[in-house]
């Protein structure tokens, strides 16, 4: 989840900037991020990097709006099926909890 957190910044960052002469899309290898999470490496962060393949406008911005918008999405789609597998981890962990009091 927190990379998503993450992430979710990056994209409000671009979305503001979408009129900045000259600012670059920054955003996250969610996939090595989180792989490198789940093999247990510690990092100082997630590195931000700049998507490739993205059309630069006359002003040097290649900030997408739709682009954005659909990372928002994403996003919190993303982050609301992490939040329910916590969720259910917590509520299994509480029923342990509690037959372990009345066994």
């Amino acid at each position: 989840m927190s990379l998503l957190s993450v992430r979710q910044k990056l994209v409000a960052s671009n979305i503001a900037n979408a009129d900045t002469p000259g600012y670059h899309t920054q955003d996250i290898d969610f996939r090595a991020e989180f792989a490198q999470q789940m093999q247990g490496q510690e990092s100082l962060g997630p590195q931000t990097v700049e998507p490739d393949g993205l059309a630069v406008k006359a002003d040097g911005n290649n900030v997408s709006l739709d682009r954005e918008s659909r990372m928002l999405a994403e996003n919190a789609m993303r982050f609301s099926v992490a939040a329910s597998l916590a969720r259910a981890e917590l509520h299994a962990i509480q029923s342990a909890i509690q037959e372990g009091k009345s066994a």
